[in-house]
């Protein structure tokens, strides 16, 4: 069960570690964990006062703790036969004292089943008993853990987080505090949306995220109209199936704040029942921005050459696959050109690498010219690129539309002490029966490649069956 949450190993985050420095302030221990049992380890998500990130379950007290419903106090831990020689007692961080609440997850299947998957726990060097005011609090501090991991595990069930919230308000003003700094550093809100009159329920984050005073009540259209156009009718839509079937939705769209800045949100929901008729809506939402533009600078730079800006080798290689499989399935035509830069190593040799790589940037420019326009350019590695081309009007006279960029090539500043001036030569091959996958089609184009280089230098030549 624990494997299926994908926790184990994952980074910090901000709102377990406050569940935990609360529980180690409150109970006043030396150390206090957020520890999820596995099949031989035990892992912290949270932890304070200890370096550890694990330690064997052969020595975890919480393993023990996890195999009863309640909470597991150990008093002193050299009197007890069951830890006595547990490394942990006889050696660092010498543990007297162990309080632990189990923690538990719930099966997505059958969410009236739930499993043991770690518990909140508090731990000291020197004995001491646990009162029935802090056993309540780290009971709670338990329960609230629980409902983070469980929301995280039950992703249509979003909105249990909202509510565990709210009875945990009601029963420790201090969780309440917590679980509310907790909501702040996630960006994370809770909303409810009534059907009988589309009136709108948010809490404080839900306010933070839209931009606007807290105490305004909008209704659903105006809930609405921070979203793009686009982005409004996939809400719109999402809403509209829950209603209709009772499946939760989660929406990932942009999102636009009062005072107009573009934000990227996630928001989830599902509806709420009262003696079988649906009532509302409820779900969270949370703002997603920085990890989503993260996420796209990733992507982009994964795909991209640092040096030219072009498609790298890649992000090529994928969107040539797409491209011959597009070309068969519809019967279209498609061809490629490798450009080899020649004298280019005699620029490197005599004029450095930085006027190498401002020819490398020319040749990108070179690429991206208007007549080019519809057309796929990507750097294959050092002077080596590949232009993939499918646009009709460009196969019209593919030749006369590699000889001009050969010709402009013959153009870029780049010339060596012996008087050699950059230039490409290009070998062009179509896709053709005789090709079944990309290598053949880079092939073919090699070989015209090296034709046209024994040829003559700065000329274009496309393949043919005979060249091979």
């Amino acid at each position: 069960m624990l494997d299926g949450l994908n926790i184990l190993d994952t980074p910090p985050e901000a709102e377990f570690e406050t569940i935990i420095a609360c529980a180690q302030r409150l109970l006043g221990t030396k150390i206090a964990l957020l520890s999820l049992v596995g099949e031989d380890r035990q892992w912290f998500k949270a932890k304070r006062g200890l370096d550890a990130s694990e330690t064997p379950r052969a020595h975890s007290f919480c393993a023990h703790a996890i195999r009863d419903d309640g909470l597991l106090v150990v008093p002193d831990a050299t009197r007890d036969p069951r830890f006595a020689d547990n490394p942990l007692v006889l050696g660092a961080p010498h543990i007297r004292f162990y309080a632990g609440v189990p923690i538990r997850a719930t099966d997505p299947a059958m969410p009236e089943r739930s499993y043991p998957m770690g518990t909140v726990c508090v731990i000291d060097d020197q004995p001491r008993t646990l009162s029935p005011d802090e056993a309540t609090v780290l009971c709670e501090l338990g329960h609230l853990a629980e409902s983070l991991l469980s929301a995280r595990a039950l992703a249509a069930r979003a909105s249990i987080l909202a509510q565990e919230r709210g009875a945990a308000m009601q029963r420790l003003d201090i969780t309440h505090r917590q679980f509310r700094q907790a909501e702040r550093m996630a960006n994370i809100g809770s909303w409810r949306l009534t059907l009988d009159d589309n009136r709108t329920e948010w809490s404080d984050q839900i306010y933070a995220i839209h931009g606007m005073a807290l105490g305004v009540k909008p209704g659903l259209e105006e809930a609405l109209a921070f979203y793009p156009p686009a982005a409004r009718s996939q809400v719109v839509d999402a809403l509209g199936r829950t209603i209709e079937t009772g499946v939760p939705f989660s929406v990932e769209t942009d999102f636009v704040t009062a005072q107009g800045a573009i934000r990227r949100i996630c928001s989830m929901g599902e509806l709420e029942l009262r003696d079988g008729k649906a009532v509302a809506v409820i779900g969270v939402m949370q703002d997603i921005t920085i990890r989503y533009r993260m996420e796209q600078q990733l992507r982009h730079s994964a795909r991209r050459d640092d040096l030219t800006g072009l498609a790298n080798r890649a992000y090529f290689n994928e969107t040539l696959d797409e491209a011959l499989a597009t070309a068969r399935r519809q019967d279209t035509r498609l061809a490629l050109a490798l450009i080899d830069l020649d004298h280019f190593k005699t620029i490197n040799d005599t004029q450095g690498h930085l006027a190498g790589d401002a020819v490398l940037r020319q040749v990108a420019t070179c690429l991206g010219a208007e007549y080019l326009a519809g057309t796929f350019a990507a750097r294959l590695g050092g002077d080596e690129f590949v232009l993939l081309i499918t646009r009709d009007t460009a196969l019209q006279d593919l030749t006369g539309l590699l000889d001009r960029l050969a010709r402009d090539l013959r153009r870029l500043g780049g010339t060596g002490e012996d008087g050699m001036t950059v230039s490409a030569t290009i070998g062009a091959a179509w896709l053709d029966r005789e090709v079944r996958d990309r290598s053949d089609l880079l092939h073919h184009a090699d070989i015209a490649l090296y034709e046209a280089k024994r040829a003559r230098r700065g000329t274009v030549s496309v393949y043919r069956r005979s060249a091979g």
